[in-house]
């Protein structure tokens, strides 16, 4: 393989009533969370998708899926150590990512630093190589009418 790999990823979830909403492993107070199998950490999701697909690995669906009953209610944070771990097998480490999330609401910008501390301590990385943005869709399609939100992410791996 080649020195370094670029990954893309995407993900969208349906917020619901009585879940907690966490992205980036961080719980963040709302009146909604994101229904998923885990806990929808939907930052998380497109960023380990990026790192699985930089390496032609597939994406978390393949590595954790939603028919394993093991994973319900799973802590993204923790699948996020076995993609990581899965990354340095192959011989590779998190050179940067660049995130979006995309949500009317709340307001994430109180959260961004934290969400970019938990990244860079599980892929064992600086949090300078670690982008985290937030963004609205004024109000258009399902993400500005409050009913789910998405991410993406890009991400560079370095072999080690």
């Amino acid at each position: 393989m080649n020195g370094i790999r670029i990954g893309h990823g995407y993900d969208v979830h349906r917020l619901t009533e009585g879940r907690e909403l966490i992205l980036g492993g961080v719980h963040i107070p709302f009146d909604k969370g994101l229904d998923g199998h885990s806990d929808a950490d939907v930052l998380l999701h497109a960023l380990m998708d990026a790192m699985l697909g930089a390496l032609a690995l597939g994406d978390i669906g393949k590595h954790f899926p939603d028919t394993d009953m093991s994973y319900k209610g799973a802590d993204s944070m923790e699948l996020m150590k076995k993609v990581c771990a899965l990354i340095r097998e192959q011989g590779y480490r998190l050179g940067n990512a660049d995130c979006t999330i995309c949500a009317q609401r709340p307001k994430l910008a109180p959260y961004i630093d934290a969400m970019r501390e938990n990244i860079a301590a599980t892929a064992g990385c600086e949090k300078g190589q670690i982008s985290v943005k937030a963004t609205t869709e004024e109000k258009l399609g399902f993400t500005g009418e409050g009913l789910g939100m998405s991410a993406t992410a890009v991400c560079l791996l370095v072999k080690e």
